[in-house]
């Protein structure tokens, strides 16, 4: 079993013991499994957090509480060595739903007694077994969607409950040729030099011959709530690229802290990715004299010699608050004003 495939068993072997989702298993399966000094980022208005006992209390044990029968399904499981610029480390990544019935208010957020699916993206850096690092990305803004009390404007592009991959393989268990994995990444990265090319040119609309380099014409774009799915190259420019880009200036790419790839699938995350200044209009924000970070993850699926599904989570409620917009302070607010 090579290092790769090594990563993966520790993950699922911290899993086994960890998804029992009650607060003592989860912090004896973290002291057997993660580092000292294990390192975690979470979203907004989590942050990062050394030692994974202090996720549990701050993170893990909250939400528990709040969704009766906790459960994680996974559509995306695959690991791979870091092209990221710092190049450090095995990284293992996971994607899906957390399930369960949402019985407690969450961060001020209104539980509403149903079935309920959180969206998540997982990434872990493994070392001779152990967990050194970790980021978990949850969309807070779906929750609040699903729970009724949605607090920016409508959504360009369509947010639903985003299906796992169409070709149903995303949970890669066994070595993948070297030659996919390397084709992947290549062209994930060729696709991040065109787009990183266009930054330097302000009000620019991406030509749609640009995309179609390394997007499949039908592609499918699961973005955040707050921006919500996009279906062709045609759609996707319509309903999220072109107002990214033609609302948000002084684009400055930050780069990755992980960039893995495991046969068709590709992710990485950043923190933050890019830097940008909204001049108005972007989730309904009025123009801003300083710029912003975004914490972004995107996962990938190749199909062929072309990109054909992208999962997208970004940390929104942390983009909003710089800008003086936090949500969970004004929901929090809103739920004091009577009737």
């Amino acid at each position: 079993m090579n290092a790769i495939q090594d990563a993966k068993a520790a993950v699922r072997s911290f899993r086994r013991e960890f998804d029992a989702f009650t607060g003592p298993d989860m912090k004896a399966a973290a002291k057997a499994h993660c580092a000292p000094g294990f390192l975690w980022r979470g979203m907004y208005p989590f942050g990062e957090i050394e030692g994974y006992g202090g996720v549990v209390d701050t993170f893990w044990a909250p939400l528990s509480k709040a969704f009766s029968g906790l459960h994680r399904r996974e559509d995306i499981f695959f690991a791979g060595a870091n092209d990221a610029a710092s190049g450090q480390g095995d990284w293992v990544c996971s994607m899906g739903h957390l399930v369960g019935l949402f019985d407690h208010d969450f961060l001020s957020i209104p539980a509403n007694g149903r079935l309920t699916n959180l969206r998540y993206a997982e990434f872990f850096r493994v070392e001779n077994g152990k967990l050194y690092e970790g980021a978990l990305f949850v969309d807070l803004l779906g929750l609040m969607h699903d729970a009724g009390c949605y607090p920016l404007p409508p959504m360009t592009g369509q947010f639903f409950r985003y299906p796992g991959p169409r070709t149903h393989d995303g949970l890669v268990s066994t070595p993948q040729p070297q030659r996919e994995t390397e084709h992947t990444l290549a062209l994930v990265n060729e696709m991040i030099a065109d787009l990183r090319g266009l930054n330097d040119l302000e009000k620019y609309r991406c030509p749609p011959d640009l995309l179609r380099k390394t997007w499949h014409e039908n592609m499918v774009w699961y973005g955040p709530c707050g921006i919500g799915a996009s279906f062709t190259i045609e759609r996707y420019q319509e309903q999220h690229q072109y107002p990214f880009r033609l609302n948000l200036a002084d684009k400055s790419y930050k780069g990755h802290v992980a960039r893995i790839a495991e046969g068709h699938y590709c992710a990485f995350f950043g923190w933050a990715n890019l830097r940008n200044r909204n001049t108005g209009g972007f989730l309904g924000l009025p123009a801003a004299r300083e710029a912003a970070e975004m914490r972004i993850v995107d996962v990938y699926r190749r199909d062929g010699d072309k990109l054909a599904e992208n999962w997208v989570f970004i940390d929104l409620p942390h983009y909003l608050a710089q800008q003086g917009l936090d949500v969970f302070a004004r929901l929090k607010e809103l739920r004091r004003i009577p009737g």
